[in-house]
C-alpha cells in the first residue's frame, strides 16, 4: 500500500498542482483499507489492486476539480457507489460539505462506514433515490457531480433539478462525446498522452 500511496501523492500534485497535506494521505489511505475490506465480501468496485483503486478511481476522482470552481461549497455526488468521486474531492477540498446519495442498501451502509471511518466532517450519507431529493429541503446545491451513474442523457435533467440556481454540474464522459442538450465537453489531462472527458452544465 505504500507504494500505491506514493503513486497518489505524485498523481494528485500532478493533478491539483500542489501537494497534499499529511492528513489528506492519511485519509486516502483509511479510504483505500476500508474500500479492500468491503471489496473481499461485497464487490464495489472492479478491482481490489490498491495500485488500480489509485489510478482509477482516486486520481480519476480528482481530474473533477480541474473543472470546479473554486467557490464551490456544497458538493451532492449522485449515485456514488463506492464514494467517487464524491469522498476523493471532499479529502482534496476539505472545505466542501459533501453528500452522498445512493440508492443501494449495502453501498449506503459501506459509505456510512468510510464517511465515519475516514472522519469526514461535513460528509453525510442518503440511502434514497436521487428523485426523492427533487423540491426538499436537500436540494441546491453548488455542484452535483456523477461518475459512471447512468447515461448522460438521463442524469442530467435529473441533476439540474437539485442544483442551485447558476451551480454546476459535472459528469464523467464516455470516451469519446456524444450529443448531450445543454451540456459543453471539456477535455482534462490526467497523463503526458492520456486524458478524460467531463460533461459540464449549468443549472
Amino acid at each position: 500500500m505504500i507504494d500505491a500511496l506514493a503513486a497518489l501523492k505524485d498523481g494528485a500534485t500532478r493533478i491539483l498542482g500542489r501537494e497534499l497535506a499529511a492528513e489528506q494521505i492519511e485519509a486516502f489511505g483509511r479510504y483505500l483499507q476500508i474500500l479492500g475490506k468491503w471489496q473481499k465480501v461485497s464487490r464495489l468496485v472492479g478491482s481490489a489492486d490498491p495500485a488500480w483503486i489509485i489510478e482509477h478511481l482516486f486520481l480519476d476522482s480528482l481530474l473533477f476539480l480541474k473543472v470546479l470552481p473554486e467557490k464551490v461549497r456544497s458538493v451532492l455526488d449522485l449515485g456514488s457507489g463506492a464514494g467517487v468521486p464524491g469522498i476523493p474531492i471532499k479529502i482534496a477540498r476539505p472545505c466542501i460539505t459533501l453528500t452522498l446519495v445512493e440508492s443501494r442498501r449495502r453501498r449506503a451502509s459501506f459509505l456510512q462506514s468510510a464517511v465515519r471511518e475516514i472522519g469526514l466532517e461535513g460528509g453525510r450519507v442518503l440511502n434514497a433515490r436521487a428523485e426523492a431529493l427533487v423540491g426538499t429541503s436537500n436540494a441546491g446545491f453548488d455542484a452535483v457531480v456523477f461518475r459512471c451513474a447512468g447515461e448522460l442523457s438521463s442524469m442530467f435533467p435529473l441533476a439540474r433539478r437539485l442544483v442551485a440556481p447558476g451551480g454546476m454540474i459535472v459528469g464523467s464522459g464516455p470516451p469519446l462525446p456524444r450529443p448531450v442538450a445543454k451540456v459543453e465537453w471539456v477535455e482534462v489531462e490526467l497523463a503526458p498522452g492520456r486524458s478524460r472527458l467531463f460533461a459540464l452544465s449549468r443549472g
